[in-house]
C-alpha cells in the first residue's frame, strides 16, 4: 500500500504571472506584416482583460468550509528526571514536542479549510504542569496563546475516556461528524501513552489501548475520515484494532518516528513504514 499522506486540499490563493500584452506579438518592425491581425487582437482586448479578471477573482475566492471537526489529540511530554539516564536515547528534551508538530499540522488544515473549519486540540493537561515545573515557565499560558492565535477550540484531557467521551459527544455528531482526527505523542504498539516517563520512568499511567478503541462509536466519523497517528508502533497493532472496533482507517507506523521542529514528525529506520490496516 502507498506512504500514508496527509490530506492537503490545493490552496486557491497562488500566484499568476502576469501575460504580456496579446497585441505585442503583434508590434515588428517589418512594414510588411499585415495590421489586420493587429487590429483583431485590440478589439479582442478588453474581452481578454475581463476574463482574466473574472479568472484572476475565483481562485483567489476564499476556499469552502470543510465539513466536519478536526480533532489533533495531544500527549504529554516526559520528564528529565527519568530521561537523564538514557543518554542519546533520551526523549524530549524540548517540552513543545508534540505542541510543535500539532501546530504544524493546524496551520496546514488553516491554509486549506479555511479560518472558519472547526480545529479542536485535545491535551493532556497534567503533562504540561508536570514538565512547566521542570522548565520554569507557564506552559500553559504559552498553549494558550497557540488557541488564540488559531481560533482553536481548546479541551484539557486527564485520561483515555476522556477522549473516548469528547469523540463519541463533545459536538452533536449526528449532524456534526469527526472528519479528521489525529494524534501526537508518544505509543507503543498498543496505545497512545500521554504520560510516558513523566509519572513513571519509560511507562505510563494515562493511556488509550486498542482495546478501549471498542468503546468510540464509528458512526462518529465522517465518511472517508483521515486518521493518523504520530507516535512509534502504531501500524504494528493499534491500528489493525482501531479499524475492527470503528470501521476507520487509522495510518501508523510500523517501526519509530522522529518529532522535528518546523514539519511533521517522519519515520526513522530503515525498515520503518507507514501502513493502514
Amino acid at each position: 500500500m502507498a506512504p500514508a499522506q496527509t490530506p492537503r486540499i490545493k490552496s486557491t490563493d497562488q500566484d499568476h504571472e502576469q501575460e504580456g500584452n496579446p497585441a505585442d506579438s503583434c508590434n515588428k518592425s517589418d512594414s510588411s506584416i499585415n495590421t489586420a491581425p493587429t487590429l483583431l487582437m485590440k478589439r479582442l482586448l478588453p474581452i481578454l482583460l475581463l476574463f482574466g479578471l473574472l479568472l484572476a477573482q475565483r481562485t483567489q475566492a476564499a476556499p469552502a468550509p470543510v465539513a466536519g471537526e478536526y480533532v489533533l489529540l495531544v500527549g504529554g511530554p516526559s520528564l528529565m528526571q527519568w530521561e537523564k539516564y538514557k543518554g542519546p536515547q533520551a526523549h524530549d528534551h524540548w517540552w513543545a514536542n508534540f505542541v510543535r508538530a500539532a501546530r504544524v499540522r493546524t496551520e496546514q488544515i488553516r491554509a486549506a479549510a479555511g479560518p472558519d473549519a472547526k480545529i479542536t486540540w485535545l491535551v493532556y493537561k497534567q503533562g504540561y504542569i508536570d514538565r512547566a515545573q521542570q522548565d520554569k515557565q507557564d506552559l500553559i499560558a504559552l498553549i494558550g496563546t497557540i488557541r488564540d492565535k488559531y481560533n482553536l477550540n481548546l479541551v484539557y484531557f486527564h485520561n483515555g475516556d476522556d477522549v473516548i467521551n469528547y469523540l463519541n459527544s463533545g459536538q452533536p455528531r449526528d449532524t456534526f461528524k469527526i472528519a479528521d482526527f489525529e494524534y501526537f505523542g508518544h505509543s507503543n504498539a498498543k496505545c497512545f501513552m500521554f504520560d510516558y516517563s513523566s509519572n513513571i520512568e519509560s511507562a505510563c499511567k494515562s493511556w488509550l489501548h486498542e482495546n478501549d478503541a471498542k468503546k468510540i462509536n464509528g458512526r462518529v466519523f465522517a465518511r472517508n475520515a483521515f486518521i493518523k497517528s504520530y507516535g512509534c508502533h502504531t501500524g504494528e497493532s493499534m491500528s489493525q484494532k482501531w479499524r475492527a472496533a470503528t470501521g476507520t482507517q487509522m495510518w501508523g507506523v510500523v517501526g519509530k518516528t522522529q518529532y522535528m521542529t518546523n514539519e511533521l514528525p517522519m519515520i526513522v529506520g530503515k525498515d520503518a513504514k507507514w501502513v493502514s490496516r
